[in-house]
Formats: C-alpha cells, sequence, structure tokens
C-alpha cells in the first residue's frame, strides 16, 4: 500500500528560536501536532467530530531525530504519513524539511490510541474511521 501523506507548511517564528537561532528542539512535537490534525482533517476526519463521539486520541509513544538545524524564517515542510489502517492504535511518521530543498531537518513517529473518554478504556478505530484510511491508503 502507499501511504497517505499529507505536507503541512509553517514559517519559523522568532520565538521559537533559542539564543544560538536555531528553533528549539520541543517545537517540533507542536510540528508534528499541527501536521497530523491537518492530515486528519483532509482525510475527511476533524479531530473535534471524533472528540464529539466521544473518542480521544492520547500519545502513547513518541521519538524525534535531529538531523539539521531549522532556523528563524525557514518555512518548513512537515510531511505526515500514514501507513496502515488503525486498529487500536495509528502510528504516524514525520519527515521536516525546508520547502523547496531535499535535505531532511528531522525525523520522527508518534502512536496515538483511540480512547472512550466514558469508559477510559483503548478502543478498536471506529468504523468510519477505518473507512476513510482504506481509501486513502491505495495499492501502488
Amino acid at each position: 500500500m502507499t501511504p497517505y501523506a499529507y505536507d503541512y507548511r509553517h514559517r519559523v517564528r522568532y520565538r521559537e528560536c533559542d539564543p544560538m537561532g536555531v528553533v528549539y528542539h520541543t517545537h517540533y512535537l507542536d510540528y508534528f501536532e499541527a501536521a497530523r490534525t491537518e492530515a486528519l482533517r483532509a482525510l475527511g476526519l476533524p479531530y473535534k467530530t471524533l472528540e464529539a463521539d466521544g473518542i480521544i486520541m492520547p500519545v502513547v509513544d513518541l521519538a524525534v531525530q535531529y538531523r539539521l538545524p531549522a532556523h528563524y524564517d525557514d518555512l518548513l515542510v512537515i510531511t505526515a504519513s500514514f501507513a496502515d489502517v488503525p486498529g487500536v492504535r495509528v502510528r504516524i511518521d514525520y519527515t521536516v524539511r525546508r520547502d523547496g530543498e531535499a535535505a531532511v531537518l528531522a525525523t520522527g513517529h508518534v502512536t496515538l490510541c483511540f480512547v472512550d473518554t466514558r469508559r477510559h478504556r483503548p478502543i478498536p478505530a471506529p468504523a468510519h474511521v477505518r473507512a476513510l484510511f482504506e481509501q486513502a491508503l491505495v495499492e501502488p
């Protein structure tokens, strides 16, 4: 299957940089969240509708690998990729580049778990969520 990938663009703000002029490492988590949220929205699954249906998706695993620095005013492209139809969990892989450049600045992944807010227990992804991913993940 070909992963479902979404490119999110973000212009680095001055306040996101440390005294060395480099994007502070924790901001990459914000970039990942924004890319993931917009990827789901583009798929037809705004996170807000999941919450309205009594489902939350907490992070259960996270990793980031920093390769090259990003700086103030860089236009970053954060690619969020979903390779599998979700079960109880869904993994999202990320690649961060400067717009128009091939060099990878950072990579990472986040794994989320579908949780029923009434029972506070993990649950399988709802059928409509699985169907959206099955449509988005195409055979090569």
